[in-house]
């Protein structure tokens, strides 16, 4: 049996560099988003507008959320020791799971609200909520943008950004409704657009909670079937005649694994059998983690031929 080293030279180079990428945008970010969020909430208090108390709440949680994802890329650097021999990589997705979930409680939270708004109506500064609206647009476009330029395909910054969406979102809603308020003093405009603002973060803290949580789970990458890379396998190397055990889970997003037996025949070079089958994992399946046991005979694991030897 032959093992590829996880922590190889070439992936090493490249995640240590994508690392920095991702962690320079939300270090960034969470300055910019922490150094506004003062100034929301106070605006929100004196103006009385729940627009802008939800972006403010939301903002806090971006804040929060962008220093757990800056912890958890400067955690990721870390080596893989004997207690941690994967290293950090899975902290980041751990981090979007916690920060998927806190957009449902802050979600939920300006539902309920809105609703008591709606009975219980509050006069609104229109024009200081405008101000403080459009400040805040301008500091979530520019953190959005900033985020842009980190990997899209990262759970840990998909979240991050996911944040920062909604909260521009919030930022949107609050400007609209300003305007309604002081073109018509119809202070029920301010309830109505942070439901809509909720409703738009519970669909992106769905997809950012499925998609972290279904790797804790250990479930297979996106993409991967099993009986696929079995029959692909077997199809093209004939010495194959069996391939079993086959698990597939991911590290991170961009760190899939898999471990699978594989039946050859007699003779076949076990370095060779490891080698091409490697090769097709990788060219076929972007799989480039892989550990492979080879068998001659029947398999060890296997309760009905376990005295035989393999």
């Amino acid at each position: 049996m032959q093992q590829h080293d996880p922590h190889g030279a070439g992936h090493t180079h490249s995640h240590a560099h994508t690392h920095a990428v991702n962690e320079r945008s939300v270090a960034i970010a969470a300055v910019l988003t922490g150094t506004f969020l003062v100034a929301e909430i106070a605006g929100g208090l004196i103006s009385g507008s729940l627009a802008l108390l939800a972006d403010a709440g939301h903002m806090l949680t971006d804040f929060a959320s962008l220093a757990l994802a800056w912890l958890g890329f400067r955690l990721a650097r870390q080596p893989a020791d004997w207690r941690r021999t994967y290293g950090f990589d899975r902290f980041s997705v751990l981090v979007a799971f916690v920060n998927g979930n806190a957009l449902f409680a802050i979600a939920a939270w300006i539902m309920i609200e809105a609703v008591q708004r709606f009975y219980r109506p509050v006069e609104i500064l229109g024009a200081l909520m405008l101000w403080v609206a459009v400040a805040g647009l301008a500091v979530n476009v520019l953190a959005f943008l900033i985020l842009r330029t980190g990997d899209q395909t990262n759970l840990n910054i998909r979240a991050a950004g996911l944040h920062v969406v909604g909260d521009l979102l919030g930022s949107v809603a609050a400007v609209a409704a300003s305007i309604v308020i002081l073109l018509t003093g119809w202070m029920p405009i301010d309830s109505l657009l942070s439901v809509v603002v909720a409703l738009i973060i519970l669909r992106s803290a769905w997809r950012v909670v499925a998609d972290s949580g279904h790797i804790l789970l250990e479930g297979s990458p996106p993409g991967f079937d099993a009986r696929a890379l079995k029959n692909h396998i077997q199809a093209a190397l004939p010495f194959v005649t069996d391939v079993h055990h086959v698990h597939a889970w991911s590290i991170s997003q961009e760190w899939p694994m898999v471990t699978l037996h594989a039946s050859v025949n007699d003779g076949v070079s076990s370095t060779l059998a490891v080698r091409e089958i490697k090769r097709m994992l990788a060219e076929h399946f972007k799989i480039t983690h892989a550990t492979i046991e080879i068998e001659y005979d029947a398999c060890v694991d296997d309760p009905k031929t376990a005295h035989k030897i393999c």
